[in-house]
């Protein structure tokens, strides 16, 4: 979608409100278990897949085809505890599952996470909803992030 097109897009006042608190998990497994119980009912589980995160943002797993606002609670809480720690983490286990030819850039982002450089899950988290929101690649499916 092209820049003047996102510029005209209009997202409606009332839409569905969905909660996530940053108090009740502290990994990306952790948090999708609760991102599907809050938002999804528990109807669909991802697994901490971004892939499927990113899939499950454009409607039609539970979520509202015509978008929703999500609230995260204790975001701060969240940047922390999804920081670089459990972001060596989730490099390590990609490391370890991922094709040959991907090992020397997981090994390179994890080597970043190690030294505290880079992006954490918390980025990967909040870059996937933004995507899907005012101003992202793929706005029209209206989903806003509101950070507390």
């Amino acid at each position: 979608m092209d820049a003047d097109r996102r510029e005209t897009l209009h997202f409606p006042h009332e839409m569905q409100s969905y909660m996530v608190d940053g108090n009740e998990f502290s990994t990306l497994e952790e948090f999708s278990e609760h991102f599907s119980q809050r938002v999804l009912d528990g109807s669909y589980r991802w697994r901490g897949s971004l892939d499927a995160f990113n899939d499950i943002l454009r409607g039609g797993f539970g979520t509202p085809e015509e978008g929703f606002r999500l609230v995260w609670e204790h975001s701060e809480l969240s940047r922390n505890r999804l920081g670089y720690a459990e972001t060596s983490r989730q490099l390590e286990l990609r490391l370890r599952n991922c094709h040959p030819t991907n090992r020397i850039a997981v090994g390179a982002e994890l080597e970043d996470a190690e030294d505290g450089k880079g992006p954490t899950v918390f980025d990967w988290l909040v870059e996937i909803i933004q995507r899907h929101g005012p101003g992202g690649a793929e706005c029209q499916d209206g989903v806003v992030l509101e950070l507390r």
